[in-house]
This record gives structure tokens, C-alpha cells and sequence, in this order.
């Protein structure tokens, strides 16, 4: 039974992100319902329909299936794969859902500009996932920039370090091997790190300038010998850093993707199973992956300011690095806390994230940001006013655009300007 002023929604997708909304529904039901479910594997269905109390009648394969039925609920939530994310947004969009849209928007740049004006043409509330604008680490670098606390800002040097295994795992193995059967990395991994730096520096970007390729990931570097998968007898198996016997089987890491059965005694036959027939056991020299694995970007915003941002695939740790150079000072953080030094003085003072509480986050996912993301978008549903939200859709297109301005410029090797926000929505 629905909870008074609780919003309903249906959700697309039993991923990752999709369960992170039905735990949210069970801890806040006042806030949120979740009445329906479509998700084409039948065991993540039905373990989903159950734990969220969906009822079985709402539990349905497709996402095409479930947009099929006329509006039964207040919201549409797409946490699907990359490619199925425009087109269910514009049918839920013409059947009048209010929709919270997982990252990235779209594909291509086409599609994603269609979106958004088709979005404003409905009036609907859209929210897209950019959960670190919530997250209260950065807001505050972003109240130290807005205040003037380095005087006035000139430049950032922004660093994303994927992490070797994570890198292996997502990017070469899995769902986003392929940049044109997902999206390109630099929006499939860092259209959040895109966003903050459009978000802190607020002024529209002007020009772009992106390096990068793949370097390692590679048939050419196999080691010899080296097999189709690591579950074939690989002679340099035990001592390669991306084996998938030792990061999923041995270590028993990033076993989300598995499916996997309750009872621990039986989950190791299973991971091997996936190891020996699906493209998590593949070597990673052999999985026709073409997402670069080393990234540069070089950008200027309006007044001058400029970035440098930077994606590593070749790194033992992740977690973002950021230095912010002001007039009057600079500040250096790592997501676990930042340090801010006033040139005048020369005095440093640092501030941890950990004790950046003070919104109440409940330290959910993203750096606390996930639950004050979802919080603001069921505000917005319910006073139907997506001023509440702090992800604004055109923002988020801003930074999505400036990702594809990237991709030209270092497909074409060349400097890609961009024009007014106003120009790409034919305003």
C-alpha cells in the first residue's frame, strides 16, 4: 500500500544502481514506492520483485513491455545499460512519467539534445544522476571557490585514477568494452568528473583539446602463449595482474556481475562457469576492447579559467585528485579530505570529508552524494518544481557536450570549439 505522499515508481533495470533505489524505497517508504520492475534476466527479476515487494503482476521482462501499459505510477527510473537509456526515457516522457535518468543521457550528442528538448516541451521532471553535486566533499570545494576563499580562480588540475583491476574489469571485459556499443570512456566513467569541473568553475566552456588511446589492452602485448581466456591454462597466469581466476575466483572481487546464488558453498562453481563462458574469464589481451586506457584533456572556460583532466587506467589506487589554483590561495584533496592554504597568511587548514556531514548524506555511495541526489528528486517530483534539484538537465548536457567535443578533437586531432548552451537547443 502506497505511503501517504510517497512517490511511486517503476524501475528499469535490476543493476547496481537499480537496487540502490529499492534499498532507498525500504529505508524511506514514506519517500519512495517501488510498484514495477523490467529486467530481462529472470533470476534478477524475481530476487528484485521479492525484496522490493513489487507486485508479480509488475514484474516484466522489457523495458518495451512495461512502457507498453498506460502510466500507472508517478516516475520511470532508467538505470539500464548506456544504449537503453534515450529511447525509454522519450516514451516515458510521452506517457507523462517524471523520470530520474541514470548517467550518461544518451549515446550520441543528437540523441542527447533531442532529450533535453523534448524534456523542456513536457514539462517533466528529469533528474540525471550527477550524485557529486551532493556529495558533501564537494560542496565544499565548490563554497571555497564561490566565496572567494583563493581569490579568483585561474586553473584546475583534475586527476581520475581508474584503478588497474577496475579498468580491466569495466572498460576491457565488460558492459563498456566497446566505446559504440556503450559510450566513449570519457563519458561512460567521467561525465561526473565533467560535470564538477563545469559545476566549480561556472562559466560555460569554450574550447577543448583531448589526447589519449590504447596502449596496452592489446593482442599485440599478450604474453606469449597467452590463451582466449584465463581459465585455459594461461602460463603466466599466477603472476599476471589482471588474471580473472585471481581477481574473481581467488579474490572473490566485483562479483556483482555474477548473479550469484546465496549459499556460499555454491558460488565458486558458479563464478567459474561465468569465467569459462563469459567475457569476464576472457584474457584481457584478447577481448576486442577499444577504449583508451590513458586520457589528457586540455580545456578553457569563459574569463580564461582552464582545466587539465586526466584519466589513468595504470594506477594501484582510485579515488579523484583534485588542485584548485586561486590568486589568493589553493586547495589539494583526494575525495578523503582537502587542504586549503592562504597565501596571505600561509596558513593551511584541512578539512576531511568524513566530518563534511553536515546535510546528512548518510555516507550513501559517491561520497555520500546518492542519497541526497534521490532525496532532492523526490522533492521535485512531488512539489513538481525541478528548481529543487541541483543537477539541472541543460547542465548536464553542458558537460555531456563538452565529453563529445573531446572525442572529436582527439579523433581529428585538433582544437574543438563550442558555442553557447542556447545554440545546441535551438533557442
Amino acid at each position: 500500500m502506497k505511503k501517504l505522499n510517497a512517490v511511486t515508481a517503476v524501475v528499469l533495470g535490476a543493476s547496481g544502481r537499480g537496487k540502490l533505489y529499492g534499498d532507498y524505497s525500504l529505508e524511506h517508504p514514506e519517500d519512495l514506492l517501488i510498484v514495477g520492475i523490467a529486467e530481462p534476466v529472470p533470476l534478477r527479476r524475481e530476487m528484485y520483485g521479492d525484496k522490493y515487494h513489487v507486485p508479480v503482476e509488475n514484474r516484466l521482462a522489457t523495458w518495451e513491455e512495461m512502457l507498453a501499459r498506460p502510466k500507472f505510477a508517478d516516475a520511470v527510473i532508467i538505470a539500464t545499460p548506456d544504449h537503453l537509456h534515450y529511447a525509454p526515457c522519450m516514451k516515458a516522457l510521452e506517457l507523462g512519467y517524471d523520470i530520474l535518468l541514470e548517467k550518461p543521457i544518451a549515446q550520441t550528442e543528437e540523441e542527447c539534445r533531442k532529450l533535453v528538448d523534448y524534456a523542456r516541451q513536457t514539462g517533466k521532471i528529469v533528474g540525471l544522476t550527477h550524485v557529486l553535486r551532493y556529495s558533501p566533499y564537494f560542496l565544499m570545494l565548490k563554497e571555497m571557490v564561490d566565496s572567494k576563499k583563493i581569490g579568483d580562480l585561474v586553473s584546475i588540475q583534475h586527476f581520475e585514477p581508474v584503478d588497474h583491476v577496475h579498468m580491466s574489469h569495466s572498460y576491457v571485459r565488460g558492459s563498456w568494452r566497446d566505446s559504440k556499443a556503450s559510450t566513449p570512456l570519457v563519458l561512460a566513467k567521467s561525465s561526473h568528473d565533467l560535470d564538477i569541473l563545469h559545476w566549480i568553475v561556472g562559466k560555460p566552456c569554450k574550447k577543448v583539446v583531448a589526447f589519449g588511446d590504447l596502449a596496452h589492452f592489446k593482442a599485440a602485448n599478450a604474453p606469449q602463449g597467452a590463451p582466449q581466456r584465463c581459465t585455459d591454462g594461461c602460463p603466466v597466469e599466477a603472476d599476471c595482474p589482471f588474471s580473472a581466476l585471481k581477481i574473481y575466483y581467488r579474490d572473490r572481487t566485483w562479483l556483482y556481475v555474477f548473479d550469484l546464488p546465496v549459499d556460499p558453498d555454491k558460488q565458486g562453481d558458479v563464478i567459474l562457469e561465468n569465467l569459462k563462458n563469459g567475457n569476464y574469464g576472457k584474457c584481457v589481451y584478447h577481448c576486442n576492447n577499444n577504449q583508451p586506457d590513458h586520457y589528457t584533456m586540455l580545456l578553457e572556460f569563459d574569463g580564461g579559467v582552464t582545466v587539465n583532466f586526466s584519466i589513468e587506467a595504470f594506477t594501484s589506487y582510485s579515488g579523484r585528485r583534485t588542485r584548485i589554483m586561486g590568486t589568493r590561495g589553493d586547495i589539494v584533496g583526494d575525495m578523503e579530505q582537502f587542504v586549503h592554504t592562504d597565501f596571505a597568511s600561509g596558513k593551511s587548514v584541512t578539512y576531511d570529508a568524513h566530518a563534511m556531514d553536515a546535510l546528512n548524506y548518510e555516507g550513501v555511495g559517491h561520497g555520500g552524494g546518492d542519497t541526497g541526489m534521490i532525496r532532492d528528486w523526490i522533492e521535485a517530483v512531488r512539489k513538481q518544481d525541478s528548481s529543487l534539484m541541483s543537477t539541472p538537465l541543460e547542465d548536464s548536457l553542458e558537460s555531456h557536450l563538452i565529453a563529445f567535443a573531446a572525442e572529436r578533437s582527439r579523433a581529428k586531432d585538433k582544437i574543438v570549439y563550442l558555442r553557447p548552451l542556447k545554440h545546441y537547443l535551438g533557442l
